[in-house]
């Protein structure tokens, strides 16, 4: 028998250290190859680790949360042969290991993000929870379904803790119900890891270094939303539903031919502004594991179905955890949106290095006064922010009143 390390692959894009999200195995277990051993976080995206061999995990080489560099010792197997490292590794969990120069894990690929634990979780009928014959007979003692508690374990194992934290929370609910103005003294810690703590630090670095200001504008969008619904009874079935936001997109698309200095990324430390004529539009989605901004690649070239159907694959994507880096970076202006949750007015935050995002509220139905009569009509603000090192009040201002000319006669966002 022989051990064969393996190293954290080089993710490309230049990355030189990644975080490591989660663990799916553990010391002892038996792994094959391509089944995946772990999830790292980079600056773009969640990635899962694939195993290059067969045989038993001996070591593990971080712990979730930590930060590990490209080419650092990620996990510790052994297989049959020699293997490739001169020296067997102790088995512990923490320790990175000694080792001679040995191959990375296979290709990287983007994956789904470990969801945030809860109790209780519901799961499909025929899905089987993973947890240990002790683990069963805890639960079985316990009067406790398995399938309605979520496992802290790898690949979501279900552990004798996590049957006591699910004991407790019952506990706590039970006293709820019977005293809803009982004291509480139940705590909960959770780790800023994984995606959270980048989307933490990208929040932060954004409003540490940009100059932000937000401008707020009302437009009238029931001959919008009149012509999306004609739309969609004429051609839903054949070409897709349509929501709002490709006319958004094709809005911005239009107002930025006149505003080349807010389709741009800002570099504040060469001091360089790089204006773009491809629209790359960010659209903010909200996944299981925090805000995720895929890209709607040259929107100036799709038709209005061509940016919906995009706007829909991505958002997708995000959501289960399946949009690669390459579809989660590039963007050049970002559009977030909360839809029926929207509010009536926000101060989203830049994306940067991009110098503009343009935020939407929901639609409301207000009483306005039109050549002095009062009519029922569909407004929306539309809350956008720029970072004012590089935008200027006046073109922010101008830039969403020319989206607000387009939205509110909407025939115009198609005359070239």
């Amino acid at each position: 028998m022989g051990t064969h390390v393996i190293k954290m692959p080089d993710i490309g894009e230049g990355i030189a250290e990644v975080e490591l999200s989660v663990w799916h195995v553990k010391v002892g277990d038996m792994v094959v190859e391509d089944q995946v051993l772990a999830d790292v976080m980079t600056d773009k995206a969640m990635v899962d680790i694939p195993s290059p061999v067969h045989g038993k995990v001996i070591a593990l080489g971080g712990e979730p949360g930590e930060v590990m560099a490209v080419g650092s010792v990620l996990i510790s197997i052994e297989v049959e042969g020699a293997g490739n490292a001169k020296e067997a590794p102790a088995v512990v969990a923490s320790e990175p290991v000694k080792a001679a120069p040995v191959e990375a894990a296979k290709p990287a690929r983007p994956v789904a993000a470990a969801k945030p634990a809860a109790a209780p979780v519901a799961r499909e009928g025929d899905e089987r929870p993973l947890a240990s014959p002790a683990v069963r007979k805890h639960a079985l003692d316990a009067g406790i379904q398995l399938r309605l508690v979520q496992g802290s374990g790898p690949a979501g194992r279900i552990l004798h803790e996590d049957l006591d934290a699910y004991l407790q929370q019952g506990s706590a609910t039970a006293s709820m119900a019977s005293n809803p103005y009982a004291e509480r003294r139940d705590e909960e810690q959770i780790p800023v890891i994984g995606m959270r703590r980048k989307i933490a630090q990208r929040m932060q670095d954004a409003t540490r270094r940009a100059a932000h200001f937000s401008y707020v504008e009302e437009i009238d969008v029931t001959a919008l939303d009149e012509l999306r619904v004609h739309l969609n009874e004429k051609h839903g079935t054949t070409r897709g539903k349509l929501t709002l936001l490709p006319f958004i997109v094709r809005a911005m698309v239009v107002a930025l031919r006149a505003f080349p200095q807010i389709n741009a990324r800002y570099d504040d430390e060469a001091q360089v502004i790089t204006r773009l004529g491809a629209v790359h539009v960010g659209v903010a989605t909200q996944s299981d594991v925090g805000l995720m901004v895929p890209v709607v690649r040259h929107a100036e070239a799709r038709s209005l179905w061509g940016n919906a159907e995009e706007i829909a694959r991505l958002a997708a994507a995000a959501r289960n955890g399946k949009a690669s880096r390459e579809e989660l970076s590039g963007s050049t202006i970002t559009l977030t949106s909360l839809g029926a949750l929207g509010g009536i007015v926000s101060t989203p935050v830049l994306n940067l290095p991009e110098v503009a995002i343009v935020g939407v509220n929901r639609i409301v139905e207000r009483p306005m006064v039109i050549k002095g009569q009062i009519v029922v009509r569909k407004m929306m603000n539309l809350s956008s922010s720029f970072d004012h090192r590089v935008v200027d009040g006046m073109d922010a201002a101008q830039f969403i009143q020319a989206i607000r000319g387009l939205l509110e006669q909407p025939a115009s966002l198609f005359l070239e």
